[in-house]
């Protein structure tokens, strides 16, 4: 992919230059990143999807048994018959490696490293539906795909800032926001680390968020030394050929 050619996907400016100026340090709104864009699937294929053991769903119900109700699939098949009539998500990961339609939307980001590329999630939501407002620690385009959603963005944040009490989400206890949109069928936002957004449905909407892996130095380097261990023998071991006496054995 020629880096110095405009892409519609990223409102016509080039790979080069949306690396150089947005890439992991600022939002950007694309109307019609892909103008006309129809999902490959539709809210009851995803329902279906969220019934299999090796597929990864979750439905956060804003107002469940408890505000903010996690549940986790596998679903039963009536699971979603029960469901309020708004303020309710669904939510589904890695729906590319399940559907090649999906997968297919993929090669529009080969201007990133394929290794880069972490998922494609797609979640549905009922008008009202949300996870609330947080933050991720990766980079992410938000494809609309059906309906409206509108999303708020807010402040820069980190592991220190303060949080809901919540066993299963990380909801931020402080929004701030500072900008916000509503997207349409096409229309995409980016969105780079640990930014703090929150996104409403207006109607019965589907966004696909395509995630990009950020590993953490911590995964980096236990990844390293484990690739270095293989290469080392049981005969090097630590070694303390000229040890001294010592006054205290337990030090």
């Amino acid at each position: 992919m020629n880096p110095d050619i405009p892409l519609q996907l990223l409102g016509g400016i080039t790979a080069r230059e949306f690396l150089r100026d947005y890439w992991q340090k600022k939002p950007l709104l694309i109307r019609q990143a892909i103008p006309d864009f129809e999902s490959p699937i539709d809210a009851d294929e995803l329902a279906g999807l969220a019934l299999e053991e090796e597929v990864e769903s979750r439905l956060v119900i804003e107002h469940g048994e408890r505000p903010w109700e996690l549940r986790r699939g596998p679903f039963a098949e009536d699971a979603f018959s029960t469901l309020p009539e708004r303020e309710w998500t669904l939510l589904v990961q890695a729906v590319d490696q399940f559907v090649p339609e999906v997968a297919e939307l993929l090669e529009q980001f080969r201007f990133l490293p394929s290794w880069r590329i972490d998922d494609v999630m797609i979640s549905f939501a009922a008008p009202g539906g949300s996870v609330g407002p947080h933050f991720d620690n990766y980079d992410v385009f938000l494809l609309q795909a059906q309906g409206k959603r509108n999303w708020k963005i807010g402040q820069m944040c980190s592991s220190e800032s303060p949080l809901l009490q919540h066993a299963d989400l990380r909801i931020l206890a402080d929004f701030e926001e500072s900008a916000e949109w509503v997207l349409e069928p096409g229309d995409m936002l980016y969105l780079p680390p640990r930014l703090a957004h929150f996104g409403i449905a207006e109607d019965d909407c589907m966004t696909y968020s395509v995630g990009f892996r950020a590993p953490s130095a911590a995964e980096v380097l236990t990844h390293f030394t484990d690739f270095l261990s293989q290469y080392l023998t049981d005969e090097e071991r630590y070694t303390d050929a000229d040890a001294q006496p010592v006054s205290d054995p337990h030090q």
